[in-house]
């Protein structure tokens, strides 16, 4: 092969038209029993598509294939043999709610509802998670399913098809960032709240995704019918309460406290800065205190009703999933296109969310005169490591993808098992031999218990990346070229495979 092919950017070219990973990663596995040495090449499995397309976009089919099977199911799904019937769902067990009627270990906080914010209509609740069955005209049965989208409230007005303020000096940034920073919260309170007035166990797949004035908004697949006014009524009840010390006005700005080895101190008097607990001590004590911060939806809701197995309960699958593969400040971004009035707005919402807190263990409260809980050395304001403050996310750190335990079912990793099934099948029933998916695996143990293959990873100069990247194109090709062949053979000798959870669009990345 040319010396020319082995040029990053057209080994990138090249590597994206096969939808092979652009940023492979490189693998030694030593088998303990044989002492045999092999050198495998990983994809990064990046959902980020600046960073691999054919990685995210990947991950995006994935996700389309776990939200079609668990929308419209007539069956309960059967959850993992591991997995308690009692746990939580993934939301609610990822994000804890704080609020009002929390029981905290060290306090507890009145359960009455605010008085200015409606009731919740309750209603007894059923043993299921499937949706109700209607009949229509001439006998036929329908079992519908919810498409919901909810948005957050205005925080300034917004030229009309920008997304930029038109005013930026009043638009209120620091509310912007804080609603985005615990949107989660607000979404977990959302579905407990309607699991109480459905009337049964609502399962859900939901994606958290930017308007273009870049305030998350949230697309969400619900299994069953459920009233649209109960719907509304409950998105208007619905509200989060934050309880952490209030954070409005910086108290360190130019300076930066100074650990002495058990506690961070003011840089001028060497008086220990208020820890956590005692600043939530005082919050306790105080019988006029506030929340700091306390999240609603925005009066907008969108409601669709759909059947399983029609166009638009395809195209709602693809739509709540378009833009998985993009960051929240990437998703109306063109590289091509230089926005300098959306930059700043950007910019504006990142400094916000840069410095506020994002966790009682956040660095940023020493910026407000507060220890972080669990404090210890290295922590300087603006520098969290959290995701949810980087310029990309604007507060939207955490899994972009909301999915109930009963949904489906089935893992991530069961979903992408099934991908890798259906190829296998084919392939062997074919006369070709399918690569094991868990071969090498690192749960494999050798007869002492121990593990049998030991990872580790090499980092490759950019001509051997190069040279891995082709070698996995060439792999592709070869897996591609007897997929197909082994689907000519089997349209001639009989019915194909079941193939519903893969398409041939889709099947080569899972063989």
């Amino acid at each position: 092969m040319k010396s020319s092919m082995f040029e990053p950017e057209v080994v990138q070219e090249l590597a994206l038209k096969e939808g092979v990973c652009v940023r492979p990663l490189l693998n030694r596995v030593t088998d303990r029993q044989t002492g045999d040495t092999t050198v495998v090449v990983m994809p990064c499995r990046s959902t980020r598509e600046t960073r691999c397309p054919s990685c995210a976009n990947a991950a995006r089919r994935l996700r389309i294939q776990q939200c079609a099977e668990g929308w419209h199911l007539e069956h309960e799904p059967t959850r993992p043999e591991q997995e308690p019937e009692d746990a939580p769902d993934e939301l609610e067990e990822e994000y804890e709610v704080v609020d009002e009627e929390e029981v905290p270990e060290r306090r507890v906080r009145s359960t009455r509802r605010r008085s200015d914010v409606a009731d919740l209509p309750l209603k007894p609740s059923e043993n299921r998670t499937i949706g109700a069955v209607f009949e229509g005209n001439l006998g036929r049965r329908y079992r519908p399913s919810m498409f919901v989208t909810l948005t957050l409230p205005s925080y300034g007005s917004i030229a009309m098809g920008r997304g930029v303020p038109t005013d930026p000096s009043s638009y209120d940034y620091r509310t912007a960032a804080f609603d985005a920073l615990h949107f989660t919260k607000l979404l977990d309170r959302w579905i407990q709240n309607l699991r109480r007035c459905a009337g049964f166990k609502v399962q859900y797949f939901g994606a958290i995704e930017a308007q273009r004035r870049l305030a998350p908004h949230f697309h969400v697949a619900l299994r069953g019918a459920i009233p649209r006014s109960i719907l509304r009524e409950v998105t208007r009840a619905t509200y989060a309460q934050v309880w952490w010390p209030p954070c409005d006005e910086p108290v360190y700005v130019d300076r930066v406290p100074v650990w002495d080895g058990v506690d961070y101190l003011d840089p001028d008097t060497a008086i220990p800065l208020t820890t956590w607990e005692d600043a939530m001590a005082e919050l306790d004590e105080d019988p006029g205190a506030r929340p700091m911060h306390t999240l609603s939806f925005g009066r907008q809701v969108d409601i669709k009703g759909l059947l399983g197995g029609t166009p638009d309960a395809d195209r709602s699958v693809r739509y709540l999933t378009k833009y998985l593969t993009k960051a929240v400040a990437e998703t109306y971004t063109h590289a091509e296109v230089f926005d300098a009035a959306y930059e700043a707005h950007i910019d504006r919402l990142h400094d916000e969310v840069r410095y506020l807190p994002c966790t009682p263990s956040c660095a940023n409260w020493l910026r407000f005169g507060i220890q972080p809980k669990q404090a210890g050395p290295g922590l300087q304001p603006g520098r969290c490591p959290s995701a949810a403050h980087d310029r990309e996310n604007l507060g939207v750190g955490g899994r972009r993808v909301q999915v109930s335990r009963g949904w489906s079912g089935k893992t991530l990793s069961d979903h992408r098992a099934d991908r890798a099934a259906v190829v296998k099948k084919v392939l062997e029933e074919a006369g070709y031999t399918a690569p094991e998916a868990d071969r090498m695996s690192s749960e494999t143990l050798a007869t002492d218990g121990e593990p049998r293959y030991l990872w580790q990873t090499v980092h490759l100069p950019p001509q051997k990346a190069s040279e891995a990247i082709i070698a996995s194109v060439l792999e592709r090709r070869r897996w591609r070229n007897e997929y197909d062949r082994a689907k000519a053979a089997q349209v001639s000798t009989g019915p194909p495979v079941e193939n519903r959870s893969a398409t041939d669009s889709e099947v080569e990345s899972e063989a």
